[in-house]
């Protein structure tokens, strides 16, 4: 059988406020080489209204997504004409970013006559594991990107079993929602993680939701509501109020987290057998706190822990890529039908297998 030649995928990223293009490779077995890696924030412009605006976010995806398309190209040593593939995340996502990205695909792979990869955001995630560690099939994921907070069992790619998720608030909004209520700066999470170094988490009793159900759900809206009254009996806050504040808020959520993987753990064997590892991914895996309760989790369990390095657990253009790679190798590809989704779910609630 003939060994296949190295392939080359471009991957653009526009679903909310990161603009980024990336240049992945992977040889005959299968190995990658992030080439470049572009990414360009835009917190600056959103940081004054406390969150993300979707039209401010779409017009600065259009302003530069050419250049960093260029500036991805040139750093990678290659033009158009190299590429075997254009991947863009096609949702879910804020529809006019989405849109951005999606039509300027469609160009690149319209003039070049290469394949098209309508990538789901989410999977892009799910798979990151496996651009910068190799894990094998089939693993349990903690998804924590945004608006979403899920327990996946990663069966293969397209293949994807809900074990569990958030019936109300995603971890990162929480997070987003405490700084805002305590006074902190956009984004919340690394916020809320940094005054946490520095408070007593033992201060204050906050709740921890859901603990020892039997499903492997989330809820963090009483935690967010304990919050804000613990925060309104002890008005004005002191820096030192803030910093026991963010580090009982904290706590309460890693517990919460621990918990809930533990119970999609126990789920695991039903879906998919016994897992390889224990992976986090998406912008709530860069949490200091998170990664080291599940690095502790997944050794009590005999497994490895895998969380992408800083740079490449929030959106990033190197996971779509990677995502488009894994689809072109199957054969995967899309047209140029591929819509846009502001919604787009990875594995259906039909799919969930509650703890036996």
């Amino acid at each position: 059988m003939p060994r296949v030649q190295q392939k080359t995928v471009l991957g653009i990223e526009t679903t909310c406020d990161e603009t980024a293009a990336a240049i992945v490779s992977a040889d005959a077995d299968g190995v990658p080489e992030i080439r470049a890696n572009e990414v360009l924030s835009q917190i600056a412009e959103h940081a004054a209204y406390g969150g993300v605006v979707p039209e401010i976010a779409a017009r600065a995806h259009v302003e530069v997504l050419d250049r960093l398309i260029d500036r991805a190209l040139g750093r990678a040593g290659i033009g158009l004409g190299d590429l075997d593939g254009i991947a863009v995340a096609a949702g879910p996502g804020l529809i006019g970013g989405v849109l951005v990205g999606l039509v300027t695909a469609k160009t690149l792979a319209l003039v070049t006559r290469k394949p098209l990869l309508a990538v789901n955001h989410l999977e892009a995630h799910a798979l990151t594991a496996r651009l910068t560690d190799g894990v094998a099939f089939p693993y349990l994921l903690l998804l924590a990107s945004g608006g979403h907070t899920q327990l996946i069992a990663v069966r293969g790619v397209g293949d994807y079993v809900r074990l569990g998720g958030t019936i109300d608030d995603a971890i990162g909004e929480a997070f987003d929602k405490a700084a805002k209520l305590l006074g902190l700066g956009y984004p919340g999470g690394p916020e809320v993680e940094r005054m946490a170094e520095a408070g007593d988490p033992e201060r204050f009793g906050l709740p921890r939701p859901m603990l020892g159900r039997r499903e492997a759900d989330f809820s963090l809206s009483g935690l967010k509501t304990a919050l804000r009254i613990e925060a309104e009996r002890i008005a004005p806050l002191s820096e030192r109020d803030v910093a026991d504040l963010c580090a009982g808020f904290q706590a309460a959520v890693v517990d919460v987290t621990v918990d809930r993987a533990r119970v999609a753990l126990r789920a695991f064997s039903a879906a998919a057998g016994r897992p390889t590892a224990l992976v986090a991914a998406g912008g709530v895996a860069a949490n200091g706190a998170i990664r080291r309760a599940l690095a502790a989790l997944a050794g009590e369990a005999g497994l490895g822990f895998v969380a992408p390095p800083l740079p490449l657990c929030g959106d990033n253009g190197a996971m779509i890529a990677w995502a488009g790679l894994e689809r072109l190798r199957l054969g995967l590809v899309d047209d140029l039908t591929a819509p846009a989704r502001p919604r787009w779910p990875l594995a259906s609630e039909a799919a969930a297998v509650p703890a036996g």
